[in-house]
């Protein structure tokens, strides 16, 4: 395991960070983010010439083959900018699941898919709750089933349900199966780049604790926008009723979550990476008595403590994504990562508000948009609290001692 960063790795940072500088500047995403959030002329940049689509994809898919290491430098600089792209939702979390399901199950389907992505032709969207945990990937409520099934592992306290939405508690009767290809019916809310996707990757819980993915084209579902912390990433309900899909293949829906925990650390250490430093430049320059604000020890002692922070969230962003022996997400590292990323996020863009003083407090400042996204991101794909849990079942520690009565 290295915390290193390669020299592609470098190069690949500064392609993307210089393409954010043009394209992409804090005012620009302050600009739309209360109209048309998402940027599709930023992302075929980023998508085609640059080649960050591809970067999940194997090579004979037509995409790059990179790990985890080189898809985490991408959202570094993504987060440092709060990009409105949908490299997250598709290129990672949908990627990732599309990539498992291939080695399962319709190797042709899922290829084709992949190519389309990997040339920025289509964006897809994993469509499970934003707030969905690696430990509890099912809902307790909501959930989408194969008509004639029976949905089965799709609740929290493990009962079966009819097929159909389950969404305000309710069975539904669900569509029927055609011959030439599977039905599916339900509702998801909290789904995050659904609403710029154009192909829905949907998983149904099998009995095993598995799920089956499933294509879906986004023209056959409705997805109904739904309010969001963060304006730069929206999240969307997706109701299927009777919608025609493709069956890909079987995934360990709790794996890919995992996966996309651990590359989330990475997003989560830019957005704090880009709070520290507009901080500490600002309070070089405002000037309060007759000297830079920055020059109080105050001041100081909280700066050296937020970079001390951040350093210690580089290392476990990049130890969530060393590559392992078996290429999967090192659960321990990733817990790890999540435990510490996502409050150490949430705090210095809070600290970096306070020390801008007044301009902090203002729309017109962006820093309001990255601890928005810090915060939408601390309870995303598992809380803090979550990782905390898990992390200390991992590690085998023991719990505490019931107090004697």
């Amino acid at each position: 395991m290295t915390l290193l960063y390669s020299e592609v790795e470098e190069e690949l940072r500064a392609a993307v960070r210089a393409v954010l500088a043009d394209r992409c500047p804090p005012a620009a995403v302050l600009a739309r983010a209360e109209s048309e959030p998402y940027d599709p002329s930023l992302w075929k940049t980023l998508a085609v010439e640059i080649g960050v689509a591809g970067l999940l994809v194997p090579e004979e898919h037509g995409g790059a083959g990179a790990t985890a290491s080189e898809a985490a430098v991408v959202l570094e600089e993504l987060g440092r900018g709060v990009a409105p792209v949908p490299f997250f939702t598709s290129s990672v979390l949908a990627t990732y699941a599309l990539v498992r399901a291939g080695e399962t199950g319709a190797g042709e389907e899922v290829g084709g898919l992949l190519g389309r992505l990997a040339e920025g032709r289509a964006t897809a969207a994993l469509v499970v709750p934003f707030a969905a945990s690696p430990y509890r990937p099912w809902p307790v409520r909501g959930g989408v089933a194969e008509a004639g099934e029976q949905l089965s592992g799709s609740v929290a306290d493990g009962e079966a349900r009819p097929s159909g939405s389950v969404a305000d508690g309710e069975a539904r009767p669900s569509g029927s199966v055609a011959d030439d290809g599977a039905r599916l019916s339900g509702s998801v809310a909290g789904v995050a780049g659904a609403d710029v996707a154009d192909v829905l990757v949907v998983p149904v819980p099998g009995p095993d604790g598995t799920a089956v993915l499933y294509a879906v084209d986004r023209a056959a579902a409705a997805v109904e926008a739904a309010p969001s912390l963060d304006l730069t990433r929206p999240v969307a309900t997706v109701t299927l009723d009777g919608a025609p899909a493709v069956r890909l293949g079987v995934v360990d829906l709790a794996e890919v979550l995992r996966f996309g925990a651990g590359l989330l650390a990475s997003e989560q250490l830019g957005v704090a990476e880009w709070c520290l430093e507009t901080t500490l430049a600002y309070v070089k320059e405002r000037r309060q008595f007759a000297r830079p604000v920055g020059s109080f020890q105050a001041v100081k002692h909280r700066l050296a403590d937020l970079w001390l922070d951040v350093v210690r969230a580089r290392a476990a962003a990049r130890a969530a994504v060393s590559p392992s022996d078996e290429a999967r997400p090192d659960p321990v590292a990733v817990a790890v990562a999540q435990a510490w990323n996502g409050g150490v996020a949430v705090h210095v863009a809070e600290e970096a508000l306070q020390l801008h003083g007044g301009i902090g407090m203002t729309w017109e400042h962006p820093v309001h948009l990255f601890l928005k996204r810090a915060k939408a991101d601390e309870i995303a794909l598992g809380t803090p609290g979550d990782h905390r849990e898990a992390l200390a079942s991992l590690a085998e520690v023991p719990g505490p001692v019931p107090v004697s009565q």
